[in-house]
This record gives structure tokens, C-alpha cells and sequence, in this order.
């Protein structure tokens, strides 16, 4: 996960990069509730938000989950 990680940081960190993340971030419901009356419908604006989660987690120092062997 190391190599992916170091990917990601060349990536994201340049200008178009930020553009690229903060466009993610406003398309995919990353600062509004993704909860709708219709529970498939959640689901699914859930998981698009994850994709933008996990992209941002990969920008972060901490060790990950993904990071252990046990």
C-alpha cells in the first residue's frame, strides 16, 4: 500500500491535484448529509463518498489499516 500511497501524494499534491480532490469533494457529497428517504439511494451517495474518503486517507501520515500484516 506504501507505493499506491507515495502515487497518490505526487498525484493530489500539485495545484490540479487540490482542484481535482475539492471538485470530488463537492460532486460526491463529501460536505452534505448523504442520508435519503430511500435506503439504496443512501447506499449509493455513501459509497461515492467513501471513494473521496479513502483518496483524502491516502494524503494522511498515520499508519492505515491496510499498513499491518496481522
Amino acid at each position: 500500500m506504501k507505493g499506491l500511497r507515495d502515487d497518490a501524494r505526487m498525484l493530489l499534491n500539485t495545484s490540479e491535484g487540490q482542484r481535482v480532490l475539492e471538485d470530488l469533494q463537492a460532486r460526491y457529497g463529501f460536505y452534505t448529509p448523504t442520508f435519503s428517504a430511500d435506503p439504496y439511494e443512501s447506499a449509493y451517495r455513501e459509497g461515492q463518498r467513501s471513494v473521496v474518503l479513502f483518496l483524502m486517507s491516502l494524503l494522511r501520515d498515520e499508519p492505515q489499516r491496510e499498513d499491518f500484516d496481522g
